[in-house]
């Protein structure tokens, strides 16, 4: 497993992390699949309070608890559930975002998380307050870093402009190179931690059913994902590629990948061996399927 330093930080994590997101409700193999991650040399697990209304967390602690000194911990707050449950809120106010802190530590089953993210974010926000409570969990030693997870450009902007974020948490993949304009260039410049989610585009680049995506026809993506499966050829898998192709980009310092199976595992960790793909490899990835822009929140 290689490893990268998260921008200014001192986190060294594994280039491709754990997306706890994709563990199912009440899967009864997650600490096994969590350690076995940690065995192949992931070091970074990503979750957040949404998920699962809390569950997610909960399960997350339990089975890292006795391995918290080898992990980097990650979560996510913002989105506030209703108290009937019918959904949830958007709240980027200070004392949410430090209520949300105490109790996903408490079910981290932690004292400290090493990179608490906002978990979206508009240019509506009152982004001073919400940057205000990021620095006073720090201060405080609840959180050791503090990031976004956004693929708006001119709400990433005002982060960078505005706050000592260490990383921003988007959605890059071969068909989703919209980061490339201006979210990229601006992280790189001010050695700003890139975490790339979606690089297999929910499974369109590894096997499913091709289908429209963002501003890509069926055609388009099915055209991606020959181009994949074609390149991986007989020794790599086509979701391996996928990642590898991500990694590759500069700026992206790790890959977070779903994970809910230990075959999964195995193709995530295999994406860090491969031979780097070649310029002529590149260019043929990146001609079969158009570059899209940012059409709103520019």
């Amino acid at each position: 497993m290689q490893y990268q330093q998260l921008g200014k930080s001192s986190l060294q994590v594994s280039r491709v992390g754990f997306g706890c997101m994709s563990l199912q409700p009440g899967q009864q193999d997650v600490q096994q699949l969590l350690h076995a991650a940690i065995e192949r040399g992931i070091n970074f697990f990503d979750t957040a309070d949404l998920y699962e209304k809390g569950l997610n967390e909960l399960a997350v602690g339990k089975s890292l608890k006795t391995k918290r000194q080898q992990v980097i911990l990650a979560t996510k707050a913002g989105n506030q559930w209703r108290p009937d449950g019918s959904g949830w809120d958007w709240n980027p106010r200070k004392p949410y975002i430090l209520s949300a802190a105490e109790k996903s530590l408490k079910r981290l089953q932690t004292d400290y998380i090493d990179l608490y993210q906002l978990h979206g974010g508009t240019i509506e926000d009152p982004i001073d307050e919400t940057i205000a409570a990021f620095e006073q969990l720090q201060q405080e030693g609840n959180i050791r870093y503090y990031g976004i997870s956004s693929i708006r450009p001119n709400v990433i902007r005002e982060y960078v402009r505005r706050s000592n974020i260490t990383s921003v948490m988007m959605q890059y993949s071969l068909l989703d190179r919209r980061p490339e304009e201006t979210c990229l260039p601006l992280l790189q410049e001010h050695n700003i931690g890139v975490l790339a989610r979606g690089t297999v585009a929910g499974g369109l680049l590894a096997g499913k059913p091709p289908h429209n995506y963002l501003a890509h026809s069926a055609a388009v993506v099915a055209q991606g994902a020959a181009a994949i499966k074609n390149l991986a050829g007989q020794k790599r898998t086509a979701a391996g590629l996928a990642i590898q192709f991500a990694l590759q980009q500069p700026g992206i310092t790790a890959a977070i990948i779903g994970i809910r199976t230990l075959q999964q595992l195995t193709e995530a960790v295999e994406a860090t061996g491969l031979e780097p793909l070649s310029q002529n490899e590149m260019l043929n990835l990146l001609k079969a399927v158009p570059t899209l822009i940012y059409s709103d929140h520019r």
